[in-house]
């Protein structure tokens, strides 16, 4: 049932919003390596390949829709939730079903969980590398060996923030060994036999080096990329602290540190906010295991906390061990008192997030003044895309219209019309020189400049891309697209008036 409501509501309605930019250039590198056959990793773009190679594959079975373009962070985000309910191995089976539960219907998780972009991937691999940890913990299994060795590559394949959270689980290591000589554990929970040998570690390892350098490498057709793996922290270190336009001032708590991350969790997600004050009870003698969750989950918040640069899908990159945290607190309270005062907190916290998650997915989900609504594209862009794209499935060589598309940013517009063979992107201060186009997109400050140059009638029709950017004006030609829109042009050259 928990994984069911996962999926509804990850996939209902999937087209209801607009690709976002990021989307738009995840889509554009798809479909680069259509055009070329393999993806060439740029280091400046500081993104691992392992998405883009879902999306390629994805696009290539299904087409270049929207929900190809999504699938595979929906599976990302599914698969989250099925992993999260394995920790009833290590909690017990109410903990981990409450902390699917939490993660199925989180905001933030389904919000970000339907776009195409890398981090549901991050948050699964996050998981898996968590559950394998208290898998050689307590049992020293090869699988779980294994499966430590592949989260930490899926983490590195995925995105360069890879480091901060396998640090944060290697200094946890080191805090909860102090931490037990200061407040010992109870129970105690000593480390199990290992049961993997030498023969799986050089195995493990060199499989991990050879995805690795698979996919880094194009396919084994780029072995120049490789030294991205390594050039790609001075990009990142640089954009973390400088922040590139993405620091929240408005959370500023004292020097470098801020409570953003605090203050979303406020917002959008109470059972995550819940789980950050359980931590605090497993600070005391209590078990080790949970008590490491709580160090390692409290160090990626501050963490994240640290870098200047914030973007608030990195929201669900911290948070989901918080449900786990709060599953554990309710299940000890459960044990000591009666099961129906547990509710009582359980029930409002999860009422609270599935009514947040159907408001901002379903029906808010393009209004910038939500904090996740981020850098999104309006609704508005569907004035020009809706007509384009039924000329060019109704019409016989529709997809060779050609267009010029005149905007400093552009992102999504390559990929949404990624299918047309004949359009051209350019610079504001890079006109271009034939203006016999089928359509046209200016910023609508270039309106009299672009109007001045057309020698037949178009249609204007003004709309927004995205906020924070300059209104837009799109031209469409009455020849293509005036049976389409049902209405007569508004833009008539001089020279094409009888007189």
């Amino acid at each position: 049932m928990i994984v069911c409501i996962a999926l509804v509501l990850r996939c209902w309605l999937i087209e209801i919003k607009p690709p976002h930019f990021d989307e738009g250039i995840n889509g554009w590198f798809a479909d680069q390596m259509t055009a070329t056959g393999y993806y060439r990793y740029d280091p400046t773009n500081y993104h691992g390949p392992i998405h883009f190679y879902a999306v390629f594959l994805s696009q290539t079975l299904f087409g270049r829709e929207v929900w190809a373009l999504r699938l595979p962070a929906i599976l990302a985000s599914v698969l989250c939730v099925i992993a999260m309910l394995r920790f009833r191995e290590f909690f017990g089976t109410g903990v981990a079903r409450l902390a699917a539960l939490a993660m199925a219907i989180s905001p933030g998780l389904i919000f970000y969980g339907r776009y195409s972009i890398h981090e549901s991937w991050q948050v699964l691999f996050s998981i898996l590398f968590l559950h394998a940890l208290l898998g050689l913990w307590q049992n020293g299994r090869r699988r779980d060996f294994f499966t430590l060795i592949a989260a930490a590559t899926g983490l590195i394949l995925t995105k360069e923030t890879y480091l901060v959270h396998l640090g944060c689980f290697a200094i946890a290591c080191f805090v909860l060994w102090v931490w037990q000589y200061l407040v010992p554990s109870r129970p105690a929970f000593p480390v199990a036999l290992q049961k993997w040998r030498r023969d799986d570690v050089i195995l493990g390892v060199g499989l991990a080096a050879l995805l690795i350098t698979f996919f880094y490498s194009g396919t084994f057709r780029d072995f120049g990329a490789l030294r991205g793996l390594y050039q790609t922290f001075t990009v990142w270190v640089k954009t973390g602290v400088d922040s590139a336009g993405h620091h929240k001032t408005a959370y500023d708590l004292v020097g470098p540190l801020n409570y953003y991350w605090i203050a979303i969790m406020a917002r959008y997600e109470w059972p995550a906010l819940a789980g950050v004050i359980a931590c605090l009870r497993y600070m005391g003698p209590s078990d080790a295991r949970l008590r490491y969750t709580a160090i390692a989950s409290t160090g990626t918040l501050l963490a994240y906390s640290l870098i200047s640069y914030k973007t608030p899908w990195c929201i669900i990159s911290i948070i989901w061990p918080f449900y786990l945290m709060l599953g554990a607190l309710l299940k000890e309270w459960a044990d000591r008192c009666a099961r129906r005062r547990v509710w009582l907190i359980a029930v409002p916290l999860l009422v609270v997030s599935l009514w947040a998650s159907i408001r901002l997915n379903f029906f808010v989900y393009t209004d910038d003044s939500e904090p996740y609504v981020y850098v999104q594209t309006l609704e508005d862009i569907r004035k020009f895309t809706d007509p384009v794209l039924t000329a060019a499935k109704s019409q016989p060589d529709g997809y060779q219209m050609k267009g010029s598309i005149i905007l400093d940013s552009y992102y999504p517009l390559p990929w949404m019309l990624g299918d047309f063979t004949r359009v051209g992107y350019y610079k504001k201060d890079s006109m271009p020189t034939d203006w016999d186009c089928d359509f046209v997109i200016v910023d609508t400050s270039m309106e009299a400049a672009t109007e001045k140059n057309f020698a037949k009638p178009f249609h204007k029709i003004p709309f927004r891309l995205r906020s924070g950017q300059d209104d837009c004006t799109a031209y469409l030609s009455a020849e293509r697209f005036s049976k389409i829109l049902g209405t007569e042009p508004n833009i008539i050259p001089k020279a094409n008036v009888e007189p």
